[in-house]
């Protein structure tokens, strides 16, 4: 029975934490990647996995960062949290910072990782079988909607790379799976958005039903890369019962509806 080692980036807080959790609870040995070192490490003594604190929107830290889990041991599962958004703004005044910074974060640095991992996974996977790569989207990716113009365009643009990657690595024992979630309620990604505007913050998810959380979405990273290694998720899109599309969201409890209402 091969123990499966897995790099999940985004770590230190929100899905890329909560991810860290879940594949140590099912066995994993996990290297735990992020740009705050003092949260990694608290992370790395709690749970049983190795940390290492990286830019990566930093090319020259990135090939340091693949290098140096390489030479650790092998890679089976590359598992892409590390993104984000800023800004609200409609397209005409957008924030070309802003913009760069989404495109960055979501786009370039997942190429970056793909081409610096592929090797690793494709060593692994001649040894045991198969490997994994595993890419957190969002539903941003497949609907726009007024004040997301910068996020949607920087999601999709991830999500085509995904669905490039797939067919590229066609005829490979390496999975491709993609997870876009809708809704999810964590500590930090609406308020980053949102300036640090934690009223703001709030605000948006306010009366809805139970939101999804990061370990909801987490334990989908983790039943994706636990499934039999000939079977491959392509495209998990998950949301809140509350949420039935990206612009229907319902606030206030659920309830059923009652027989002949109108």
């Amino acid at each position: 029975m091969v123990t499966r080692r897995a790099v999940v980036t985004g770590a230190s807080s929100g899905i890329g934490e909560a991810t860290v959790r879940d594949l140590r609870d099912r066995g994993w040995d996990v290297v735990a990647v992020a740009r705050r070192a003092e949260r990694l490490q608290a992370l790395a003594e709690e749970t049983g996995a190795s940390a290492i604190s990286c830019d990566l929107t930093d090319g020259d830290a990135v090939t340091a960062l693949i290098g140096e889990i390489g030479a650790a041991g092998p890679v089976h599962a590359l598992v892409q949290v590390a993104g984000g958004a800023r800004g609200t703004d409609r397209v005409e005044d957008g924030r070309i910072d802003d913009w760069q910074w989404m495109y960055e974060v979501n786009v370039l640095a997942t190429q970056r990782l793909v081409a610096g991992f592929l090797p690793l996974l494709r060593r692994a996977a001649a040894v045991d079988g198969h490997a994994d790569t595993v890419f957190v989207t969002s539903t941003a990716a497949q609907t726009a909607y007024p004040g997301g113009g910068g996020y949607n365009a920087a999601k999709a643009a991830e999500s085509m790379l995904v669905k490039a990657l797939r067919q590229e690595l066609n005829g490979e024992p390496i999975r491709v799976v993609e997870v876009a979630p809708g809704m999810v309620h964590t500590e930090e990604f609406t308020l980053n958005r949102l300036g640090g505007d934690k009223a703001a913050a709030e605000a948006v998810y306010a009366g809805v039903d139970d939101p999804l959380t990061a370990a909801d979405v987490a334990d989908v990273i983790g039943y994706a890369l636990n499934t039999p290694g000939h079977v491959n998720l392509d495209l998990i899109t998950m949301r809140p019962v509350a949420q039935s599309a990206q612009h229907l969201l319902a606030r206030g409890a659920l309830r059923v509806r009652p027989e002949h209402e109108d």
